[in-house]
């Protein structure tokens, strides 16, 4: 029974796009020089993949709801394998970006179908805590480890095994996955909500295209606000569109009904456009402050993830007596606590000095915030649901993401100005640090307010969602019922 769960496929699934978000960051330098990239165009290495994965991971959720998580989660796979192999073999900017695309395409696919799977599969209480444990382990674990592995990777054995080093990891994920338990999908009662999908995913590209392209456009240009404007009309016409149809929509917006499903989205927005942006300028910081080569800089970030891993079980440690929403509050104010410490650094810092502390203090509260943000979110969230619900929670820290780099970097380099020294590349990085401190209260006050302080589908272990008393012991994550049917932005130098 074992060989079929589907926790080890979906432990290598996360841990392989989170370290896919960050493992070709430090080797960017390189593939320029590779393939020939300008300094505008090489952006689009990263903002190809964030379009695509933060446009399309609602539309990935639907797809795994609606014809097999299994389906989705296999087909997902091997349309991403065959995305970093291609990149992996470009040799053109073009193929690159096109690659690129492809794998965000991918990813939108792979993540939502594997969360709902493994939401669907582990009943609640300890069996779902260790569950979520190993998953949000894995998750932060790829974040942080992909930055040492690009480094490593760019350094000894050349940048196109940044994309290389994703293939074998699909083909495990794909293996494990297969022998997973197939599910059984409603059948259709309706066409697919198509006029839906196509505003969902046009808006939302559109908001990051709009957002990523700041770097040559201001955000008071003509440019980016006609982008930004479309973008908002598009997905007031999804929401108006979805409100109406009495087929089978995108999404209901009961889930949004749900205050712990609304305010997770909203607290893993805000954490999203912090982490991405404070992890962002720190290899910054080590580079080009205190000259420090990938490889060791990459290495630099490994006290950050073996914090999260420590919050993380922790995390599932004070679960089974501790609310979720208990566990975000103070996870955010850990993190902010490790920011506001980040925002110190000096010029003439050291990694002892400067980057060690804050950084695993930060990273614990990351930690302690991750398996309690995916149960809250999906918590009360009916089956045939499931996997809208884990597009939605994506799709937040996706475009926080790609929001926080974009608004924090201009903020950073407009502080450090057209002349790149040490001071003026730390006053702004500085600047960062304190703006993602400051985000990351945002969220701690959305918990607080949002949150319900003691939510009904309560169990043995609340922080990770469980038996719904009014509904005989239903799981409120898979089978509760509700009542009603980068941008990467560098400072100027």
């Amino acid at each position: 029974m074992f060989r079929k769960s589907p926790l080890a496929a979906v432990a290598v699934v996360q841990f392989m796009v989170s370290l896919d978000l960050s493992v070709v960051n430090v080797g960017l330098p390189r593939i320029a020089a590779g393939l020939g990239f300008s300094p505008l165009g090489l952006t689009w290495v990263i903002h190809a993949y964030a379009l695509t994965f933060g446009g399309l991971l609602l539309l990935g959720g639907k797809a795994a709801d609606r014809y097999g998580r299994k389906r989705v989660l296999l087909a997902g796979l091997a349309g991403f394998a065959l995305a970093c192999l291609a990149g992996g073999l470009a040799q053109s900017p073009g193929q690159l970006v096109a690659a690129r695309a492809a794998q965000g395409i991918g990813a939108a696919a792979v993540a939502p179908a594997a969360l709902a799977l493994l939401t669907a599969a582990f009943p609640a209480g300890r069996p779902r805590v260790r569950a979520f444990g190993v998953w949000s382990a894995m998750n932060a674990a790829g974040g942080a480890l992909g930055v040492l592995v690009g480094g490593v990777l760019t350094e000894y054995a050349g940048w196109r095994w940044t994309m290389f080093v994703s293939v074998p990891m699909a083909a495990v994920a794909y293996t494990l996955a297969w022998r997973v338990d197939a599910d059984r999908p409603p059948a259709p009662s309706a066409r697919p909500d198509v006029l839906g999908g196509i505003l969902a995913t046009a808006g939302m590209t559109l908001l990051v295209f709009g957002v990523v392209r700041t770097d040559r456009h201001g955000w008071t240009s003509a440019a980016t606000l006609i982008t930004l404007a479309v973008a908002v009309a598009l997905l007031a016409a999804f929401v108006a569109v979805e409100r109406a149809t009495t087929r089978d929509p995108l999404i209901r917006f009961e889930l949004l009904a749900n205050r712990s499903v609304a305010g997770a989205n909203g607290y893993n927005l805000l954490v999203g456009a912090a982490m991405a942006a404070a992890f962002y300028f720190a290899s910054l910081y080590l580079q080009r402050v205190l000259d420090i080569g990938p490889a060791l800089a990459g290495a630099m970030f490994l006290p950050f993830s073996l914090g999260v891993v420590a919050g993380s079980v922790l995390a599932v440690k004070l679960g089974y007596r501790v609310a979720p929403r208990t566990l975000l509050i103070a996870g955010g104010l850990l993190t902010a606590a490790g920011f506001a410490w980040f925002s110190r650094i000096s010029p003439d810092g050291t990694f002892a000095a400067d980057v060690l502390g804050p950084s695993i203090v930060a990273s614990a509260g990351f930690g302690l915030c991750l398996a309690p943000v995916v149960s809250t979110a999906t918590a009360g969230v009916p089956p045939e649901q499931a996997g809208t619900a884990s597009g939605l929670l994506n799709s937040s820290r996706q475009i926080g993401a790609s929001l926080g780099l974009a608004a924090l970097g201009t903020a950073a380099q407009h502080r450090t100005g057209d002349i790149a020294t040490a001071t003026s590349l730390t006053d702004g990085y500085a600047l960062a640090f304190t703006l993602s401190a400051t985000l990351l209260l945002a969220a701690v006050v959305v918990a607080i307010t949002v949150l319900p302080r003691n939510p009904a589908t309560a169990d043995a272990n609340p922080a990770t969602g469980g038996a719904n008393p009014g509904t005989g012991g239903a799981n409120p994550v898979t089978g509760g019922a509700m009542r009603s049917s980068a941008r990467r932005t560098e400072p100027a130098g």
